[in-house]
């Protein structure tokens, strides 16, 4: 390999392993700590001022602006903060990640000693700790490590840069010219994904002598424009909240770069004459000017809003007609059977919400999207809020003198819910994490297991429409009928499994897939035992229930 090739590669590698350093570091505090982080996020949003601190802080922590930018577009996507202060956040993580560029990029000398410490200390705690949280902490540690391995990397593959005439002379040619070295800054921190790589590799540059000052800055202007454009593409398919704030940072902090970069050649004589080394000055430029950027913009992030609601407009969407509860009025507390009449809509309304929860969890099975398996916690938080409305009005219309009849149709009602949001936490709980399991490892099942469970499913889905049918009409010939469908699904289910376990294939991943495959079943039969609760009270009340489904005991013959 020619020196000029194992350069390349020598740089490439280095950064390669920053950018999964910086992966190690964030997954390991998402997971660890991801729901504090979201929640000491929406605890400061008392004011753009604090919304910019709580982002600073929390990206410092986090050690990427990118990771926080999703972070904070999801919670704009639940309708949790506006773009105002979602902006303000954003800039505040510009500024936090410009601070974290700045201490690694300035730390070449305590890489060299204190990488191995973490990697070693990192893979300890790794290796030994089974709880979760310190599981989480070797994941850091080790990712740190990596981290400050990566800086050693880079700077020793860009070391023979120094001595390379032709090199030097070109990227001192592109460093004179402002606009062409902000272009290559902004394309590099695209391509990258990460400012933090692009500010290491332009400090690696400097540190060697191949890139002065002067041509550094513009550089830095670029990458802070391109550091924008990741969490930009990332956010498309996401709500139009979303989508504003990733675009609104980009704007603004863009157009702070093409302000700053249109008077670089005036500032350049002004910072030269700081008395620190030029990597410092470039590591300290690039956090100044986003911590003096995003201060500066904070009053301005109002009239961002209204550009932003210009540019990315509102879907124009259908109203959910099952959003909420909406017929549960307390004025007919004191009419008994009308109250209990809107108890009912509400629960056929919510029977409809779970049917289109487990059509939700078919499709992503079917699918693998992992993103529209997410939908799933919305949905049930859904089904739980009517549960809670209905059992409440429920509890305020027994405060009433009930007669016999509709105290028991008040426990029917009652009753159902709980199921049907039993049924609901075994979808959200259960199966989608069997779901999101077969995604993740690639998991397919065979053609004879798919439509085994797809047959399973239409009987669920069609016991979730005639058990609503059932318990608005209290037929109890009808409530028969459904608990012979527990009947019939067990016989299917023993069929499936019995099949199942009589196959042929063997070998640890049709282990796994078998495994995963029997507990999908077992799932589908919970929640199809709620579903067909819904008949059991009517029949009882009929005295055609028996108290048990065990056979007694055969009498014994005489001798």
């Amino acid at each position: 390999m020619n020196p000029g090739t194992a350069v390349i590669v020598n740089l490439l590698g280095g950064i390669a392993l920053l950018l999964w350093g910086v992966r190690m570091v964030r997954t390991g505090v998402m997971r660890a700590w991801g729901d504090r982080l979201r929640t000491f996020i929406e605890h400061r949003l008392g004011s753009r001022l604090s919304a910019f601190a709580a982002g600073s802080v929390a990206t410092t922590i986090l050690g990427s602006g990118t990771a926080m930018t999703l972070i904070v577009a999801g919670i704009a996507a639940s309708g949790a903060i506006g773009t105002t202060l979602g902006l303000a956040i954003l800039l505040g993580a510009d500024a936090g990640s410009a601070v974290v560029s700045a201490l690694f990029a300035s730390g070449s000398s305590f890489a060299l000693w204190a990488s191995p410490v973490f990697l070693f200390a990192g893979y300890v705690v790794f290796s030994v700790s089974e709880e979760f949280r310190p599981h989480n902490v070797g994941r850091i540690l080790i990712g740190v490590g990596l981290m400050l391995l990566s800086l050693k990397l880079i700077s020793g593959a860009s070391a023979p840069l120094s001595s390379a005439s032709l090199f030097h002379d070109v990227l001192s040619a592109v460093g004179r010219e402002p606009l062409l070295s902000f272009l290559v800054g902004a394309i590099l921190a695209w391509l990258f994904h990460s400012t933090l790589a692009a500010i290491l590799l332009i400090a690696s540059f400097l540190a060697n002598g191949s890139l002065g000052v002067e041509g550094a800055l513009s550089f830095i202007l670029g990458i802070n424009l391109g550091g924008c454009l990741p969490a930009v593409s990332s956010t498309l398919a996401l709500p139009p909240p979303a989508r504003r704030l990733p675009l609104a940072n980009l704007i603004c902090r863009g157009l702070a770069a093409l302000a700053v970069l249109g008077f670089v050649n005036r500032i350049i004589p002004y910072v030269v004459q700081i008395p620190v080394s030029p990597l410092a000055l470039a590591v300290g430029f690039h956090a100044a000017f986003n911590i003096i950027a995003g201060l500066c913009l904070l009053p301005f992030t109002p009239y961002v809003d209204r550009l932003m609601r210009r540019l990315v407009p509102d879907d124009k969407q259908n109203e959910d007609t099952l959003a909420a509860p909406r017929y549960l009025d307390p004025r007919a507390l004191a009419t008994p059977p009308v109250a209990l009449s809107n108890a009912m809509l509400e629960t056929v309304r919510m029977s409809e919400v779970l049917d289109r929860m487990f059509a939700t969890a078919q499709t992503a099975l079917q699918t693998g999207s992992l993103e529209t398996l997410k939908l799933l916690r919305g949905i049930d938080e859904r089904l739980n809020a009517f549960q809670t409305a209905v059992r409440e009005y429920l509890a305020d219309l027994s405060q009433s003198n009930l007669a016999p009849e509709e105290s028991r149709r008040a426990l029917e009602i009652v009753l159902y819910v709980s199921n049907l949001e039993h049924a609901g936490d075994v979808i959200h709980l259960n199966l989608s994490d069997r779901i999101k399991t077969k995604a993740k490892e690639s998991i397919a099942f065979t053609a004879e297991e798919q439509a085994s469970l797809n047959d399973l499913c239409l009987i669920i889905h069609d016991n979730i429409r005639l058990a609503t049918g059932v318990l608005t009409s209290g037929d109890v010939e009808g409530a028969s009928r459904l608990i012979a469908q527990k009947d019939s699904f067990r016989v299917l289910e023993n069929k499936v499994l019995d099949e199942h376990f009589k196959g042929k294939t063997r070998g640890r991943g049709t282990l796994r897939r078998g495994a995963l495959f029997v507990d999908m079943i077992r799932d589908l039969h919970r929640i199809n035992s709620h579903v067909v609760a819904a008949g059991y009270p009517i029949v009882d009340a009929a005295g055609l229930l028996r108290g048990s489904r065990l056979r007694g005991p055969k009498p014994r013959r005489k001798r």
